[in-house]
């Protein structure tokens, strides 16, 4: 039993893009995270035996083994990613799920779904870097908001990781009143967008701002709705738009970062820069907000990786591969390193101009492995907020 949790000082720091001064700090906390899961969890064991050519070594050896392999930062791309869609197919988990305080799921009422549960530990710390985020990113407000939420009204039945996400973003400034876009009703979800239309029209009115939260696919189908309409709102100062869960299976009418700002402006009368989006995954408890140009930049809490499609060897900046996520932050399931079914590419930080010094990456399009249906297309699904 270790004596010292090495994850402390990181969700402790104060800046969580000060990569280069906790470099030693999180490449600490990854090797624990690989030698705790290795030890409790007999299946991740045995991938890491066979990934990293580990055969015959079970146990403390086998653990301590992989740990000794990684000693450069360099070296966190020999732990073996595991992709999202193996959490889909298996629950691999390495605690007790009575030990999960939190459970959810990765996706909505269609496809197969990762199950994921979070101890104690892992919430407080992801409790610790959405508030050094969100202060960084100045998200926070004490002044009260009016809620537009373009997403799930919550439910006990709704169990996935972005409808608690994004009802959690809607408590960065107190709220005053919620709008949902989809309802629970006796029959299930339904569509509520004239009540949307009708609300977001009288919090116009408020001396109070707003704040607009849900898919960036929603969020543009309602700016379009108000752009047919003939309708353009001016909304009170300081209102912000916070979006997160990707296009998801919208690729054939996404827009960019830039011509969502435009829309916004031109429609609500934001400013560009109050438009953000988070990205996230249920496999990978770490929050990335795009910063004022739009892009989202590694925190200290996490790193990335592009991976080659075919060899799954990492690539360099401004080459496009599958997106491998690493973080230290769960011990009830290993998410130390994952794949998900994205094609990106990592960009030197630099590049960006907004003074944040760490890489970003974008996301280029999903690989649309047949099994996946994501939560945002089964919403959309159920209601054709598009039509």
């Amino acid at each position: 039993m270790r004596n010292y949790d090495r994850r402390i000082p990181l969700y402790l720091n104060k800046n969580p893009y000060d990569i280069n001064g906790t470099e030693d700090i999180f490449l600490g906390a990854v090797r624990q995270n690989l030698f705790y899961h290795i030890l409790h969890n007999p299946e991740y064991a045995r991938i890491v035996e066979a990934e990293m050519k580990l055969n015959g070594m079970s146990g403390k050896r086998l653990a301590a083994k992989a740990v000794e392999k990684i000693r450069k930062p360099c070296d966190i791309s020999l732990i073996p990613p595991i992709p999202t869609a193996l959490f889909k197919r298996r629950n691999i988990r390495t605690m007790d799920s009575r030990k999960m305080l939190i459970k959810a799921t990765s996706s909505g009422t269609k496809g197969k779904r990762s199950e994921m549960g979070y101890d104690l530990d892992t919430i407080i710390f992801g409790a610790a870097l959405t508030f050094r985020l969100g202060r960084f990113h100045g998200l926070f407000s004490a002044k009260p908001a009016n809620y537009i939420m373009l997403g799930f009204e919550p439910h006990p039945s709704n169990k996935t990781v972005i409808a608690k996400t994004q009802r959690i973003s809607s408590f960065f400034a107190p709220p005053l009143r919620k709008s949902y876009a989809l309802k629970y009703t006796k029959s299930g979800y339904r569509l509520n967008a004239e009540g949307v239309l009708r609300s977001l029209c009288s919090f116009e009115r408020s001396v109070f701002p707003v704040r607009i939260i849900g898919f960036p696919s929603y969020f543009y189908f309602l700016l379009k709705k108000l752009e047919a309409s003939g309708k353009r709102l001016s909304l009170p100062k300081g209102s912000m738009v916070l979006l997160g869960g990707g296009w998801k299976s919208f690729e054939g009418i996404k827009v960019d970062a830039d011509e969502l700002r435009r829309l916004s402006k031109h429609i609500l009368g934001t400013d560009g820069a109050c438009v953000r989006e988070f990205f996230g995954a249920a496999e990978h408890p770490c929050l990335y907000c795009s910063c004022k140009n739009g892009h989202f930049h590694v925190p200290i809490y996490s790193r990335v990786l592009i991976r080659d499609e075919k060899n799954l060897e990492p690539l360099s900046y401004g080459k496009e591969g599958l997106l491998n996520l690493i973080t230290p932050i769960a011990e009830s399931i290993p998410l130390l390193s994952v794949m998900t079914d994205d094609i990106a590419v990592l960009r030197e930080g630099k590049d960006c101009g907004c003074g944040i010094q760490t890489p970003y990456f974008e996301i280029v399009k999903r690989v649309g492995l047949p099994e996946i249906v994501t939560c945002a297309q089964s919403a959309y699904d159920l209601v054709g907020f598009g039509g």
